[in-house]
Parts: C-alpha cells; sequence; structure tokens
C-alpha cells in the first residue's frame, strides 16, 4: 500500500490537491491535501467516486468496433488502428487533411493534451472547433475591462465585507468557497445571491435576489445608477485608474431603480437596497457564476456588473475585487489570455478552425472545401453537451468515419465506428493548473492501467506509424513511450519557470508570480493602461457598444406566447457536466432528471409534483417528471445539464446553437420552452 500527492483533472473551479492510496494496483482512498489553503478539506463526493470511477465494470478496457446492429464488439488493437489509419489517410488522399474533424472537449486537463494537435499537424492537418462551452463571455467581458483574467486567491475571499454571488451556487460547484464564505461570515460579511433559482448558497445569504433571466446587465445599470446619484463613487481612483466613467454616468442615468425593476423582475426598493450596500460597505468581491454568462447579451453584462467595482474603487484590495477567472496558472501557454479561444481571427494554414463550438452540429454539416469526412473526439461528450442535441447527432451520422477516446460509452462514443479506450488520471503522469486558484500539481502516474489500455500519446505514436510519419517527428512531438520519457518531458517544460519535478513531487506549488491581490500594483493591461469601463476593442472586435449597454436575450419567453417559460439548465453537485452520472455511488444520492418548476406554473398547466410532462419548444423535448419547487422564481423551469440521452434528460435537445455576444461562448439559457402533460 503506498499513498502518492496528485489532484483532480476535472473541469471544475476547485482542482483539489488529493492524497490518493492505492494497494495492489487497486485505487482504495482518496483523501484532501491541507497544504493546498483553496481546498483544504478534501474531495467532494465525485472526488471519492474515483474509487469506483477506476474500476468501474463499466468501463472501456479495450477498442470497441461498432456491429452493423449498432451494438458493439471487442477487437485487437492492431485491428482497430489498421482500420483507422486506412479511413484518415484515405479521407487525406481524397479530400485533404482538413476532413478530418479534431474535437476535444475539457474534460480533463493536463499538459500532455496539447501532444494531440501535435500529432494533427503532422497528419498534415485538421478541422477544429474555436469558442468554448463553458465561460469565454465572461473571460473576454474580464479581459476587455481588466486587461488580464487573474483574481485575488481563494482564501482572500474571508477578508471581504460585501459579497456577492452572481448567478453562482458555490455549495453545489464550487464547494471550497463555501469555507471561504463560511469564515467571512464569522467575520460579520454581508453575503448577497442572485440567482432565479432559491439555491444552497442562498440559504446562507442575507439576501436572495430572484432576477428574471437575462437581465443581469440591466440589475447592474440600475445599480450604477444608484451609485452615481448617492455620490457613492471613489473618485480618486476613478480619475487615476477608469477610462470611460463619464460616459458610464450618462448611460446609467436612463436607468433609474424603476426601470431596472421593470426589466428584471425585482422591486426598485431590493435594488436600493443593494446599491446602497455596495456603496458603503467595504471591501467588496462580485463572485460571477459561469451560467449566467451564457445567454446572447451576456458579455456585456459581465461588462456592466465589473464596472460596479471600478467606479467604486474596489479592485486591487484585500477582500475586494472580481473573483471569475484566475489564470495565473496557465504559465506554459504562449498567449496567456482568452484570445486563445478566437482563432479564427489568427490564421493556421494547417489546422483549420473553422467550425463554431456553440453551433457545432449546424457548422459541420454546412462546412466545405473540403467537407468533414472523418471525426476524431478525445476528453468530450459533444453529443448531449453541446447546444441542439438533435444537430450534433445528425451532423456525427452523416460522417463516413467516427472514433472516440473515452473511458465510458457516453452518447457520443454510443454513435462512434470505433471507441478506443482512455487512461485514468492515475495511470500517466502529467502537470495541470486551475482556474480558481494559483496551485501547479504534478500527477504522477501511481498504477497501471488495466491490460489494452494505452494512454493517447501511445495512442497517437502507433497510429501515426501506420500513417508513414517520421519515428523522429512522433518522437519530438508525444512524449514517451515510458512514463520516465513523460516525466522528463514535463520536467523540461516546468525548468524555465523555475520549477521542478522534485519540487511538485511534494505538493501543490503556487504558479511563479502568484498574486495573492490582483492587480494590486493597479496596473492594468489594456490598451489605455486604465481599467476600461467603455472600450474601442469591444465595438471593434465584436460589433457590440462601447459602452455596456443593455439589450435582451435573442430568445426571451413571452408570456401569453407558445414558449412562456425560461429554461434554465443548471450544474449540480453529482456531476460535472456528463461525467460521473453513471456511477453506482453517484446514482444512490442523485436526483433523477426531473422539471423544476413553480406550483403556481405547475398548477394552470393541471400537473402534480412527480406527474411525467412535456418539456418542449420548436426545437426538441424531453418526457420527465415534474418536481415542485417553491424556491424557483415562477416563469422559469430547470433541468440539471448532463444527463445522457440514455438517461431521457439531454437537456440539449432543447436548446439552440447561438453565440454569447462576446467571446464566441454557446448561449444555452437563451432557451424558451412550455410544459405540457405528456
Amino acid at each position: 500500500m503506498a499513498t502518492f500527492l496528485t489532484a483532480c483533472p476535472r473541469n471544475c473551479y476547485s482542482t483539489c490537491s488529493l492524497a490518493v492510496t492505492v494497494e495492489n494496483g487497486r485505487l482504495v482512498r482518496v483523501e484532501g491535501v491541507p497544504a493546498n489553503r483553496a481546498t483544504p478539506e478534501g474531495p467532494c463526493l465525485k472526488g471519492l467516486a474515483y474509487v469506483e470511477r477506476s474500476h468501474s465494470p463499466d468501463r472501456v478496457v479495450q477498442p470497441l468496433a461498432r456491429r452493423r446492429d449498432g451494438s458493439f464488439a471487442p477487437v485487437g488493437w492492431d485491428e482497430a488502428l489498421d482500420r483507422i489509419a486506412g479511413e484518415l489517410a484515405a479521407a487525406r488522399a481524397e479530400l485533404g487533411p482538413q476532413s478530418v474533424l479534431f474535437y476535444a472537449g475539457s474534460g480533463s486537463k493536463g499538459l500532455l493534451n496539447g501532444c494531440s494537435l501535435a500529432f494533427w499537424r503532422l497528419f498534415g492537418g485538421c478541422t477544429t472547433t474555436y469558442g468554448d462551452l463553458c465561460w469565454p463571455a465572461g473571460l473576454e467581458a474580464t479581459r476587455l475591462t481588466l486587461g488580464d483574467n487573474r483574481h485575488n486567491a481563494p482564501w482572500d475571499l474571508e477578508h471581504a465585507r460585501l459579497i456577492l454571488f452572481w448567478g453562482k451556487n458555490p455549495a453545489e460547484t464550487n464547494v471550497h468557497q463555501m469555507l471561504h464564505l463560511d469564515r467571512a461570515r464569522e467575520r460579520g460579511a454581508r453575503v448577497v445571491v442572485i440567482d432565479p433559482r432559491r439555491t444552497e448558497t442562498a440559504a446562507r445569504a442575507d439576501r436572495l435576489l430572484q432576477i428574471r433571466p437575462g437581465s443581469d446587465g440591466a440589475l447592474a445599470l440600475g445599480l450604477g445608477h444608484v451609485l452615481a446619484r448617492e455620490g457613492w463613487i471613489d473618485r480618486a481612483f476613478v480619475d487615476a485608474h477608469v477610462l470611460g466613467y463619464e460616459a458610464w454616468a450618462v448611460l446609467v442615468a436612463a436607468w433609474p431603480p424603476a426601470r431596472a425593476a421593470a426589466v428584471t423582475g425585482l422591486s426598485a426598493e431590493a435594488i436600493e437596497e443593494l446599491a446602497r450596500w455596495l456603496g458603503t460597505v467595504a471591501p467588496v468581491t462580485i463572485v460571477p457564476g459561469f451560467g449566467m454568462q451564457r445567454f446572447t447579451n451576456s458579455g456585456q453584462a459581465m461588462r456592466a456588473m465589473l464596472a460596479l467595482l471600478a467606479v467604486t474603487g474596489q479592485i486591487g484590495r484585500p477582500g475586494a475585487g472580481w473573483m471569475y477567472a484566475n489564470l495565473q496558472t496557465a504559465i506554459f501557454s504562449a498567449v496567456k489570455d482568452p484570445l486563445d479561444f478566437y482563432p479564427p481571427e489568427r490564421p493556421d494554414g494547417v489546422v483549420r478552425v473553422g467550425i463554431s463550438t456553440a453551433r457545432l452540429g449546424r457548422e459541420m454539416e454546412e462546412i466545405a472545401d473540403p467537407p468533414l469526412a472523418v471525426a476524431w473526439v478525445e476528453r468530450g461528450n459533444p453529443i448531449p453537451q453541446n447546444p441542439e442535441t438533435g444537430r450534433v447527432v445528425a451532423a456525427f451520422r452523416r460522417l463516413r468515419f467516427r472514433v472516440v477516446v473515452d473511458e465510458f460509452l457516453t452518447d457520443t462514443a454510443r454513435e462512434a465506428d470505433l471507441v478506443l479506450p482512455a487512461k485514468t488520471f492515475l495511470e500517466q503522469s502529467d502537470v495541470i493548473g486551475a482556474y480558481w486558484h494559483p496551485y501547479l500539481h504534478l500527477r504522477p502516474k501511481v498504477m497501471e492501467p488495466p491490460p489494452g489500455v494505452l494512454p493517447e500519446t501511445e495512442i497517437y505514436r502507433a497510429l501515426g506509424r501506420r500513417l508513414g510519419i517520421a519515428e523522429e517527428a512522433l518522437a519530438a512531438a508525444l512524449p514517451g513511450p515510458d512514463d520516465e520519457a513523460v516525466l522528463a518531458w514535463l520536467g523540461e517544460r516546468l525548468r524555465p519557470h523555475g520549477l521542478s519535478l522534485d519540487a511538485l513531487r511534494e505538493g501543490p506549488v503556487l504558479a511563479p508570480g502568484a498574486e495573492e491581490v490582483a492587480f494590486a500594483d493597479l496596473r492594468f493591461p489594456t490598451p489605455s493602461g486604465r481599467v476600461e469601463l467603455a472600450s474601442a476593442e469591444a465595438s471593434e472586435r465584436w460589433g457590440v457598444e462601447e459602452l455596456p449597454q443593455f439589450r435582451e436575450p435573442e430568445e426571451a419567453p413571452a408570456p401569453g406566447g407558445r414558449f412562456p417559460l425560461a429554461l434554465l439548465t443548471p450544474n449540480t453537485k453529482n456531476r460535472i457536466h456528463s461525467q460521473f452520472g453513471n456511477l453506482a455511488a453517484i446514482r444512490r444520492l442523485a436526483d433523477p432528471p426531473r422539471i423544476a418548476m413553480h406550483p403556481d406554473d405547475a398548477a394552470v398547466r393541471g400537473l402534480a409534483d412527480g406527474q411525467r410532462a412535456r418539456l418542449f419548444n420548436d426545437r426538441g423535448e424531453l418526457l420527465l417528471p415534474v418536481h415542485l419547487d417553491w424556491g424557483l422564481r415562477p416563469g422559469c423551469v430547470a433541468v440539471t445539464n448532463g444527463f445522457w440521452l440514455a438517461e431521457g434528460g439531454a437537456v440539449n435537445l432543447l436548446s439552440r446553437g447561438r453565440e454569447t455576444d462576446l467571446g464566441h461562448g454557446a448561449a444555452f439559457h437563451d432557451n424558451a420552452v412550455e410544459v405540457a402533460r405528456a
């Protein structure tokens, strides 16, 4: 029995440091690492479930080939790789290498992930996606305003005296943040939650403002009106460090609380009270979530929210600031900013970055010169997770050949011609960062993969040989074949940053130059060197107003119309999107897919608790039981995302593939629906 230090690689704020115990080649225990000040109390339920996940009887542990009847049968690696190489070579010869779609999701983080695209460059190129499903509208709003995406250390939240969780529910989606929240509350902090749902986080708040979905920008402008009207402005900070204040003041003058209340569904009194707190309590931290920046107007909304901190001088101070994305550990990228999500503006003649992630299905079908023939998917499950699931399914089925690399038979894997088994994070060494705290981790190899499972780097190496790629080129692009060689490759990338494998073996290490208080020097890497409330780049790059104006989402519910309800698809503590929900340990504790709706909305439709109902719009439908929820804002329904098609709850059957106003994000929440008896 031996215990190793590692970290969870899932796409989650926490990136928990873990102490894992292995006995006789099997994971038997997962515990926390107090040295990580962000996550000292240890893993969540999902982290504990790695004991099951690593050895699940449902895990894919050998290549699987689709049979004519749609079922899968095991095949040997030689047969699988020979077939893949043949299909790739044929597509390249007939249509060119860009007829191959390389789709990589964010299901597992690691420095080795970059090797995948290096392989496809050796192949001669490919087509890949741009944008992101997760958070780019907020990233771009932050970059345009502050110049960089970094924030105070997670534990600095304990110094705040007013905390706004704006569309964020950390009690389920960032559980370790609750430790720092509780410590702040013990010191007297006030907590406000802005959310259409009464969440577990809201239960610990002083105020819950149940805003109309998609109206966050109007609330921010209404709050700004009161701040300016009452003189709750830090003029010294504004004069020295803010660009566009006077124009912003004119903008918010047109948004008195009564107007903001009419748009948001809140009371004018509630807006006045929150503005008073923002103007008279310090320090203030605003913690926006990812869900509220998934509307077609959300980038501008995030800029309007950020302006509230700028005009009150709540930036660059302990306990103050904007806690959205902390990319201080992104030290291995040549460019460390959200523009990495926008490669259409950085053309590459080899890799065609030609498909919007938000419009995946539609653009897979439409892209030409050349059209797509083959798809390779890894670290992702795009069929249930990308907008317009129906169109994504249709687009994949139009291809002549599909390969999916995964640990389980996900919805996307079930559409593949060949499924290749993926390693777990315990079966190959890697280095990972985080996007909430500033720690870097070594993820050492702590056990062997099951017989028949190869690391992705070795899959690519074997495939490259079959495609005639020179051994020297493969060796330069792909570390390996053994873990000692992988560790040497990682060490070479750490060394220029003054880091070493030995240091990371001892536990989590702060990234070089990590700041406990972001922007403490009050230097902002924007074009003006100031916090930019007015951004010429916003207009030039994205075609939006220089100031953060409010516009209604493109698709909003119409009371009395065909689709009068807003569909929310929040995350849950029991899954990370479509991961973990297939595990028995999670299923025992998690709710099945269901439609949460306010009892008043259910009553007018003749629906009772537990009754099966039809949730639908013109794009699709779900048949699920109703769950009456008095804590949900009337006019909204909610189904947590991440359920597979096989479970009957793939929420993106109802969403449309459209982008956010900034950043090429996915505007999932522009989604009007109706509910009726099944």
